[in-house]
């Protein structure tokens, strides 16, 4: 909270954003204040934001899910619409009532892990998560550790521990699936600012969702759930490669939070 009164958003603030086009230049305002320490700070903040560095960086943190999610430097920013995903996940895991384990894959700040973990809050929740991003898993652990979670650094499932193979009853994932092509079209605070390697999906969006898909029936257990976001165009085809892994798949959608996800069932034994 901020430590220097300032309990209405300066008026300069809001034009200076505004003029950097910023869409919700008075919510940002009042949050770059009520973060700021002092004076100083908040001048740098704002000077940050305008430069084009996203909110969620020039703050340090993220909200998502109601949880206040740490976000670093080059570490991709946890979207709104991902939100849509645990409430899949939780629906779910809630269909069990047995402890659940949870293995969040790509997992950025760990913002996917860390809600589902908060929204299921039963006792013998076991939650691991992975990136291939180094300052990703540095930001991931700072999230998850609070909360008993294990975070791995390496390409997908590779660095996980063999014990957990056959045991995720929950596989959440928001790997990179936008088109190479489609990179440039994106807003410059992803451009500039978040890691390619979270952004770019290959030629048509889905090299690393294939790859995921691939190998989850592996390390589901009978009756898991793998969740993975998509886009609305590529949710058939992300279905269609479930299916061929021996998943059952179905697609969810979300009109208003422009959101997809397509999940995937293991049969149970």
């Amino acid at each position: 909270m901020s430590v220097f009164p300032s309990p209405v958003p300066s008026t300069a603030i809001i034009t200076r954003l505004r003029a950097a086009g910023c869409v919700f230049a008075e919510d940002e305002a009042e949050l770059l204040i009520s973060t700021a320490r002092t004076p100083d700070e908040l001048a740098t903040m704002v000077d940050q934001r305008v430069a084009g560095l996203p909110l969620e960086h020039v703050l340090g943190w993220a909200e998502f899910c109601g949880l206040r999610i740490a976000v670093d430097p080059e570490v991709f920013v946890p979207r709104r619409r991902t939100e849509f995903l645990i409430d899949q996940a939780e629906a779910a895991a809630l269909s069990d009532p047995s402890p659940t384990v949870i293995l969040d894959l790509c997992c950025g700040t760990g913002a996917m892990g860390a809600a589902l973990a908060a929204a299921l809050s039963r006792e013998g929740v076991e939650l691991h998560a992975a990136d291939l991003h180094p300052a990703a898993v540095r930001c991931a652990r700072r999230n998850l550790a609070p909360i008993g979670g294990h975070v791995y650094e390496g390409d997908l499932y590779k660095p996980l521990p063999a014990t957990l193979r056959g045991r995720v009853d929950i596989l959440i994932a928001s790997p990179p699936y936008v088109p190479t092509e489609a990179i440039r079209l994106l807003p410059s605070e992803a451009r500039v600012h978040e890691p390619l390697v979270a952004l770019d999906g290959g030629a048509d969006g889905l090299d690393v969702v294939r790859r995921v898909i691939a190998e989850a029936p592996a390390w589901l257990a009978p009756g898991g759930h793998l969740l993975v976001e998509t886009s609305e165009r590529q949710a058939s085809r992300t279905a269609e490669d479930m299916a061929a892994a021996g998943l059952t798949p179905r697609v969810a959608g979300s009109e208003d939070r422009y959101a997809t996800v397509v999940i995937g069932t293991k049969t149970a034994e």
